[in-house]
This record gives structure tokens, sequence and C-alpha cells, in this order.
């Protein structure tokens, strides 16, 4: 089983939803950048539960420990391991589900190869264990900044309700204005009541989250394997509810020729750029010094209270389930954090390995 990812820049995710704990260990980060548990607990507290009436109301205070990597407020160059404890557990709430795989869960797949499977919150298939994301992400944000460089993650689609496009200075000063977290407060308001009705109904309803991040350089990534939008994408869609990733336009390239969509050069403040940018800031497998812009298709919470079909697997025979528990009728407000760590976690590691940032000590 997989739980790291990154070359230079590592994190290794621990953990399950209803375990003792979970969390991260991040190996690899520079000595000497300012480093505080606050930094971390700011960006978990994006993505903790039961913030609002959108979210699972399991209360958890997420509260991270440090427990190496840091030494009189900075890193030191060894391991930094984060834990976050479990303190809300209902595992009472899963044992009927012990032989009845739940639809569109990972369910069936994990005891199809592993045979021994924890059904208590979906066990380490949970999104709960994307807290270890996240802390490996707000160390990256951390030493992405010390290079000037943003990350932001918004949500710009809820079911049918679109936003309207935002700058990003504005998608900044607006997510935290409302608990969809979309730039647009028209479309937010609509996005929240569509949730709520959802809800109500027992069921879910997926959307569109967009990732976009500023002053990277130019120059990160390969032009063969080892691309920055394939390591972006391969990262995007390890969070367990992406279905889709798309980098720049996406699939919008389809339905356009090469001279619609083919991003010219200019100089402009004696800085090489392009004058649109419909490549996402990556072409031909690395950056190019412009915004990288990513979306995810985020499907809906698969755990919905109506009633649907399985199977009995001990009986072998088929089944009807209602799936209890607290679950999210919308991942989407939630997963921003993720997707924002998710991409700060790859652009570091191709920082420290394209030498923009020294691999040992930022001093240096």
């Amino acid at each position: 089983m997989s739980n790291s990812i990154g070359e230079k820049f590592q994190i290794t995710s621990f953990g399950t939803s209803h375990g003792p704990a979970v969390g991260a260990v991040v190996d690899g980060c520079p000595a000497n950048l300012q480093l505080t548990a606050e930094d971390i607990q700011k960006e978990l507290d994006k993505r903790k539960p039961g913030t609002s009436s959108v979210t699972t109301p399991r209360k958890e205070d997420d509260e991270v420990f440090i427990l190496s990597g840091i030494f009189e407020g900075k890193t030191d160059g060894t391991p930094i391991t984060g834990v976050v404890f479990n303190k809300n557990q209902h595992s009472k709430d899963y044992s009927m589900l012990k032989n009845t795989p739940r639809p569109s869960h990972g369910d069936y797949g994990w005891m199809a190869k592993y045979g021994n499977y924890d059904y208590n919150g979906g066990g380490r298939g949970s999104g709960r264990v994307t807290i270890g994301h996240v802390i490996g992400g707000a160390i990256a944000k951390k030493l992405l900044k010390t290079q000037n460089i943003e990350i932001i993650s918004h949500v710009t689609q809820i079911g049918d309700i679109k936003a309207e496009a935002q700058d990003f200075n504005s998608i900044k000063e607006n997510i935290e204005k409302n608990p969809v977290r979309c730039a647009d407060l028209k479309a937010a308001k609509q996005m929240e009541e569509l949730i709520l009705d959802k809800k109500q109904e027992g069921d879910s309803v997926g959307g569109i989250v967009e990732t976009i991040a500023v002053n990277v350089p130019a120059g990160l990534g390969e032009p063969v394997f080892e691309r920055l939008d394939g390591d972006l994408a391969r990262i995007l869609m390890n969070i367990g509810a992406v279905k889709g990733v798309e980098i720049g336009l996406g699939f919008d390239v389809a339905n356009c020729t090469g001279s619609q969509i083919n991003d010219e050069y200019k100089i402009e403040n004696d800085a090489i750029t392009t004058k649109t940018n419909n490549s996402g800031g990556i072409i031909g497998g690395m950056s190019n010094g412009m915004p990288i812009v990513s979306r995810i298709a985020v499907k809906p919470t698969p755990s919905i209270s109506k009633c649907q079909n399985t199977v009995d697997l001990e009986k072998m025979e088929n089944k009807k389930i209602e799936i209890k528990g607290r679950h999210d009728p919308c991942i989407c407000p939630r997963v921003t954090a993720v997707a924002e760590s998710s991409t700060a976690i790859i652009l570091a590691d191709h920082m420290i390995r394209s030498g923009f940032i020294h691999p040992t000590d930022l001093e240096k």
C-alpha cells in the first residue's frame, strides 16, 4: 500500500478515521524555515468538520501536535511529524457495514484486495485521512511563501450552479465570507441553498473546485516523465472524492482551434509573459511563469441516507442498505483546503528539485 508522495519534499500519511489518530510525516523540508503549530492549525481549520450547516455534524477540534522536526521555532532538517487525535468517533454507526459494501465507496475493492478491512468510517479509505495532506501542505505553503508563491482554492460550481469568474485578490477576499468557500457571493448563496435542500432530502451533491498558484517561476517540471501537470494531476486524483482533473482550459481545448487558444508570448515590464493563460501556467510539462490553474470534479458524497441496493458478502445475497452516521451533503467546501495543500506539496517538491529552494538550509 502506498502512503507517500513526493521525491525531495515527501509526505507520508498515516492513521484511520476511527483509530486513535491521523497525521503525516514530512521529510525533506529544509532547515531554518520558521514554523509553528499555529501555521499548520490555520490550514487544518479550513477542512475540519462541524463548522457549518453544509458540512458533516461530526465535531472534531482537529488540533495538531508536532512531535518532531522543529527546534526553537524553526525546522531543523529532520522529519516533521504532525498528529491529530480523533476524539468524536461513533463506530457503532458502521457495525452494519461489516459485510455490506456501501455503493460508490471503496469498501468492496478494499475487501477484495486486502481481506482485512476497517469498515468503521471507511478506515484508511476515509476522507478524514486528508488531514495528512493538509499537514504536509501547510508546511509546503509556508516554504513556498519564502519565494512569494501563493496558492488558493475556491468552489466554482455546485450541481448546476456556476460562479462568475473572479480575479485572485477577489477570491482571497471573498471565500471566507460564506460556508461554501465560493468567491461569487451571489452564487454562493444559491449553492448553500442547494446543498441544504439535498441534505434535507437525505441526498448529496457534487461540484468543481479550482486552485490557482501565483508567482511560480518558469522551469518547474520535466518535459517527458515527472511533468509538472502530470504530478499535479496525480496528487489531485489521489483525493478520494475526485473523479476528474483539468489544467488550464482542460477539456474545453477539444472545442477550439490552435489559433484560438495558443498562448502568445510578449514582453511586459522586462519580463516574458503570455497574452492568455489557456495552458494554465504549464506547457510542455514545465511551468511558464503564468498562474498555475487546475480544476477538480468532486463527486457527490456517496454516504447518503436514502435506501440503496447492495449485497451481503457473507450470505451472498442481494440486500438493501440505509447508511447511518454523520456525513457531508457536499464535500467541495472542505476539499478546497485539501486541493490547496496537494498543490503546495507538488510545487514545493519541484522547487527543491529544480534548485529554486536549497534542499538542506534555507539560509544558504
